[in-house]
């Protein structure tokens, strides 16, 4: 009889569905665990003047992707990953002034209507079509500050018109006093900008003689008095046309580094649609949310799979020796 007992339990099943039968059992008397992790309460800010339009990206298919697109995407990956507890507020940019669409909001209780309101970003919600990036960045901190928010600014960095010879204006608040990202979106070759109508139909492209190519507002810059048709009084920037590539885009890098660098805030490239979590995570500010992880689905998984390893082994083991080849 312990001859017998012990054999059994050497056998392996009768072990493995012991070892199930503890972990059932386990499942009625364990609950959850208390935890706490780090979440995010942010302001995301998105440009959606003329140049977001360019399609620079790709979508899954392969077919071309507008900036404004990937963005709405990338936003709604990163809120779907988002630890919950976190909270979002969503803003537009465009001309001079970000505009709040709402307050923040937790995402996972409320992630259907803020991943609706991603999605239905659009290019014609714009209200004028410049965009004077530096302004928006600063009045978007601003916000952020007021609202007791992070914040993530994403544009393609092009101002329009284009900044005059002196450069953007300064950062007048105190660098770090809002902590965040300025994602940077579209890519570093020129493409065309498309152009509609009234009615919102696409009509082409911007050309050269579509848009300001120079920025004639305030001081001339240092080469004016070389330029052809220079007068100090009538023509300080010359009587020729400018003539440059304002009617192409790329992602300006080297300015939106500059504002982020000024501010306080952190700059990383959208590559396509996700891979906002990490960066927003490591630039924003720490925010602890208890929270609890329910150990009973991971016990009454293992269960199941020791009793599939049980049962559905040894069968499908006869099989695969049935099957082997005759030597």
């Amino acid at each position: 009889m312990n001859e017998f007992l012990a054999s059994n339990l050497r056998d392996q099943r009768l072990q493995a569905l012991a070892i199930a039968l503890a972990l059932v059992l386990t499942t009625f008397t364990v609950g959850t665990v208390s935890l706490t992790r780090d979440g995010v309460k942010v302001l995301a800010v998105v440009d959606i003047t003329g140049s977001m339009n360019v399609r620079d990206y790709k979508h899954a298919d392969g077919s071309p992707a507008s900036r404004l697109d990937t963005t709405k995407a990338a936003l709604r990956d990163l809120v779907s990953r988002l630890p919950c507890g976190s909270r979002l507020a969503l803003g537009i940019f465009t001309e001079r002034r970000p505009f709040l669409l709402f307050t923040p909001i937790e995402v996972c209780h409320d992630f259907s209507p803020v991943d609706g309101a991603l999605d239905a970003l659009d290019w014609r919600m714009a209200w004028e079509g410049d965009s004077r990036i530096s302004a928006g960045l600063f009045r978007s901190i601003e916000m952020a500050e007021s609202l007791g928010t992070d914040l993530i600014f994403i544009s393609d960095g092009q101002e329009a018109p284009p900044l005059p010879s002196t450069g953007a204006a300064g950062f007048e608040g105190k660098p770090g006093a809002v902590r965040g990202l300025i994602v940077g979106v579209g890519g570093y070759a020129l493409s065309q900008i498309p152009k509609f109508d009234d009615r919102g139909r696409e009509t082409g492209f911007y050309g050269e003689t579509d848009v300001q190519q120079e920025n004639r507002f305030g001081p001339p810059p240092a080469d004016a008095e070389s330029r052809e048709g220079y007068n100090p009084r009538n023509a300080p920037f010359g009587s020729v046309a400018a003539k440059g590539n304002e009617h192409l885009s790329s992602v300006r890098e080297a300015y939106l580094k500059s504002l982020a660098g000024a501010a306080g805030l952190t700059y990383a490239h959208l590559d396509g649609p996700g891979g906002l979590l990490h960066p927003l995570m490591s630039a924003a500010t720490p925010r602890p949310l208890p929270g609890s992880l329910d150990l009973r689905p991971f016990l009454g998984s293992a269960a199941l799979a020791l009793l599939i390893a049980v049962f559905a082994a040894p069968p499908l083991l006869g099989l695969t020796r049935r099957g082997a080849p005759f030597r």
